[in-house]
């Protein structure tokens, strides 16, 4: 499912409000022209973090610059293959898995979805991966591939994440409502909808987008009740 510039700029300030609700310690957003690119840029702000959490001094050093190196290719998208290899083999598991995102974003912004969803598979599968970037990877791997699975594989894929309160609601609540209108639950897609205007911890643009597609589907989204979002959590 192609997403457009202002979903892709909302999808990142959500992650953003997700790393900053894991207690990372910034996070850097920025929007491009290329999904990869501002994927990439999004990424960078977990340097601090990685610095402190991952390394003695003197490797983190080393891998933050080679993860610099890394982004400054990407943002050219391109993907420096040096310090990718260094990154993904000697740099911890934090570095190595923003290595493996900042490559499968690359691939995406190229239209080589099979490679990308690949990526973000190998991403999901590792379990020594941060949770939040395992969650980013489960994210973008879905929106990809969204057209060629079916509702309930969707709904069932962001059934942890598509609930009220957490910190990646919005987009994966999103994925979700819009899986049930193509199997044409509309009530619950916009109750799902209703729930995402209502969660203040979801970004601004994306509450309001999602008030006016309840609105649209016939959801009064102040009328919905926490039995409705129940009802929705337990259809998942």
């Amino acid at each position: 499912m192609a997403l457009t510039p202002e979903q892709n700029s909302a999808f990142l300030r959500e992650v953003d409000d997700a790393v900053r609700q894991d207690e990372f310690n910034s996070f850097w957003v920025r929007y491009g022209r290329i999904v990869a690119v501002v994927v990439v840029a999004g990424l960078a702000g977990f340097g601090g973090w990685l610095l402190w959490q991952n390394h003695e001094a003197g490797k983190a050093e080393e891998s933050g610059e080679q993860f610099s190196v890394l982004l400054k290719g990407a943002q050219a998208t391109q993907l420096n293959d040096a310090a990718y290899k260094k990154l993904t083999s000697e740099g911890g598991d934090a570095y190595r898995t923003e290595a493996e995102l900042v490559k499968a974003a690359l691939d995406a912004g190229k239209n080589d979805t099979k490679a990308a969803i690949a990526g973000y598979d190998k991403i999901t599968a590792d379990s020594a991966a941060p949770q939040p970037m395992k969650d980013l990877a489960l994210i973008r791997r879905t929106a990809i591939a969204f057209d060629s699975m079916k509702p309930d594989e969707i709904i069932a894929a962001m059934k942890p994440l598509a609930v009220a309160g957490n910190p990646w609601f919005g987009s994966a609540g999103e994925l979700t409502a819009i899986a049930y209108l193509k199997m044409n639950k509309k009530r619950e897609a916009g109750d799902m909808f209703a729930s995402i205007s209502r969660d203040m911890q979801v970004q601004e643009s994306i509450r309001l987008r999602a008030g006016q597609m309840a609105s649209m589907l016939g959801v009064d989204t102040q009328a919905v009740g926490q039995g409705t979002e129940k009802a929705i959590a337990n259809a998942q």
